[in-house]
């Protein structure tokens, strides 16, 4: 039994790199015997320090110095053979080899603590993603939902597209934003946005006084802290969603940001009709400045929030991702698969590379399962700009 568990822990603990320790250990045999065969007038044991290099390529430090240490006996065994152990040359072959191995060994050694800290440091960043850019649940509500992030730095996880949704009485609200700029500088204000806004939708009845809110935080903010390098007034265009459980009427209020898709049956996809406002940060701004528009968003309909990252991507052609067009291919698609189909497209589209943050989200309208709570705001009819009809195709 001991014996059956030592081979499953041996199992476990092997990875597939393990495989390829073969070809150093074969390059050994192979020097070896071929350097005996042909005698004194050919030296190929100098050849051996290729094998712990080899083995460096895929392999740690402990079983890099295994190799090494078995060419340096290998090239011991050859000049033994040969009857030429004690000379000059041999000796220095011989300190060479092992100098060479105990430098690859080193050089191990010093990636996989690099390697290590860059764990560490992308577990952070991991953290810091979740702790700002909340995953969105897969569900919520009468709503099926799914997101997207693309960043556009390297090696990235966050940028400068945020994105936040919350419960309310009846209903669900949410935050889809772009930080002007891209990258860590415009982290921190995403944050101050992100926070603002899930502590403020609970606390303002309508979408404008919630706009004012968030202003106010992107004020602050600014006013605190400069960003370094950056040239011109930074703002952040926003969109607020308020989507109700029971009815098919919905509202938002754009801060300088583009409207939604809304993709229906028939692969036909609109776009609500929207008057933005300025975006925020760019002066102090109340409640009245800001136009609370109303769309229809039925049952079956999904609808996609997206930043400018994406219809602003372009081709090696410099023309620009024709996102609605693409977008009307997959409406009757999941909302997981229909990003999985414009992930996969866009990145297409812009040659694998986008020269800004992109994020988008899928919120398909499921039937309402129980009788759910009433808004406790009533839009008056003054407020909303357009009704239910607000709408103007795009394919």
């Amino acid at each position: 039994m001991r014996i059956g568990e030592r081979f499953t822990a041996l199992g476990k603990s092997w990875r597939p790199g393990h495989g390829l320790l073969a070809l150093p250990l074969v390059l050994i045999g192979v020097i070896t015997v071929t350097d005996i065969l042909t005698g004194r007038d050919i030296q190929l044991g100098p050849l051996l320090v290729i094998a712990p290099a080899l083995c460096a390529s895929f392999e740690g430090p402990v079983l890099t110095g295994m190799v090494g240490l078995l060419a340096v006996s290998a090239q011991v065994f050859i000049v033994q053979h040969l009857g030429r152990l004690t000379t000059r040359n041999s000796l220095v072959q011989i300190t060479a080899l092992a100098v060479l191995s105990v430098l690859i060994v080193f050089y191990c050694l010093l990636r996989e603590r690099s390697g290590r800290q860059l764990a560490q440091v992308r577990s952070v960043a991991e953290a810091a993603q979740h702790v700002l850019l909340w995953p969105l649940p897969d569900r919520i509500g009468p709503l099926r939902v799914a997101s997207l992030y693309l960043p556009a730095e390297d090696e990235a996880l966050i940028g400068g597209d945020l994105y936040a949704v919350t419960r309310v009485d009846g209903g669900t609200r949410l935050l889809i934003g772009d930080v002007r700029g891209k990258g860590l500088a415009s982290i921190g204000e995403a944050a101050v946005l992100l926070g603002a806004f899930r502590e403020a939708a609970h606390r303002h009845t309508g979408l404008p006084e919630l706009a004012a809110a968030l202003e106010q935080s992107v004020s602050r903010y600014e006013a605190d802290f400069e960003r370094e390098g950056e040239v011109g007034e930074p703002f952040v265009t926003a969109l607020l969603l308020e989507i109700p459980d029971e009815g098919g009427i919905s509202r938002m209020t754009s801060c300088g940001h583009p409207p939604p898709l809304l993709l229906g049956p028939g692969h036909s996809v609109t776009v609500p009709r929207l008057h933005p406002s300025p975006p925020l940060g760019v002066g102090s701004l109340g409640p009245s400045s800001y136009v609370l528009d109303s769309f229809a968003f039925e049952e079956g309909e999904t609808l996609l929030l997206y930043t400018d990252g994406v219809v602003e991507a372009r081709d090696r052609d410099g023309r620009f991702y024709p996102f609605a067009e693409r977008a009307a291919r997959w409406t009757e698609s999941s909302p997981e698969g229909l990003l999985h189909h414009l992930r996969r497209d866009l990145l297409a589209h812009a040659g694998g590379r986008l020269g800004d943050d992109a994020a988008v989200i899928a919120l398909h309208r499921q039937p309402v399962a129980s009788e759910p709570h009433r808004f406790a705001e009533t839009a008056r009819a003054g407020e909303v700009r357009d009704g239910a009809g607000g709408t103007g195709s795009v394919a």
